[in-house]
C-alpha cells in the first residue's frame, strides 16, 4: 500500500473517533526502520484506546499489516505499529510530558484534500423585485 494512502487512512481513522491536534511527520532521515510518526490526542483512557482500535479497523480492512499494539492496558499512550507508519495516541498531559514532536519533529507532513466530485452549480432562480411597502395616507 502506498505511503500516502496509508497515512490518510490512519487521519481518517483518528478523526473518525474525534482525535485531537493530529500531526504526520516525516522521520526518514532519523529512522531507517518506519518513515512517518502520527501523534494524536485522547481525552479519555477509552477514548485513547478508542483511537488505536479504530486505526486497526481501518488499517486491516485496507489490507495493511498490523505488527503491534503497545499500552492498550494503561490505556495513556497507545502505540500502534504499521510497519512504515507508528501512530502514537496518547493524553495531552502525557504528549506534554514526553514531547514527542520535538524528539521527531522533522519535517510536518500537509496532507492534501482529497479531489470530491463537484456538484453542478444550482438553478438560478430569479426573484421578484420587492417594492417598498406603501404608506396610509390619513
Amino acid at each position: 500500500m502506498d505511503i500516502r494512502k496509508k497515512q490518510r487512512a490512519v487521519v481518517e481513522a483518528l478523526e473518525d473517533v474525534k482525535g485531537r491536534d493530529i500531526v504526520v511527520f516525516n522521520v526518514l532521515r532519523h529512522s531507517s526502520i518506519f518513515e512517518r510518526v502520527v501523534i494524536a490526542s485522547g481525552d479519555s483512557n477509552r477514548q485513547v484506546n478508542a483511537l488505536a482500535v479504530s486505526v486497526q479497523q481501518k488499517l486491516k480492512a485496507l489490507g495493511a499489516k498490523i505488527y503491534g499494539v503497545e499500552g492498550r492496558r494503561n490505556g495513556e499512550w497507545v502505540l500502534v505499529d504499521l510497519g512504515d507508519i507508528v501512530v502514537h495516541a496518547m493524553h495531552p498531559a502525557v504528549r506534554s510530558y514526553y514531547n514527542l514532536e520535538e524528539l521527531w519533529g522533522g519535517k510536518e507532513v500537509t496532507l492534501k484534500k482529497e479531489d470530491k466530485p463537484k456538484r453542478p452549480p444550482a438553478p438560478k432562480t430569479h426573484a421578484r423585485a420587492k417594492t417598498a411597502p406603501r404608506r396610509r395616507r390619513k
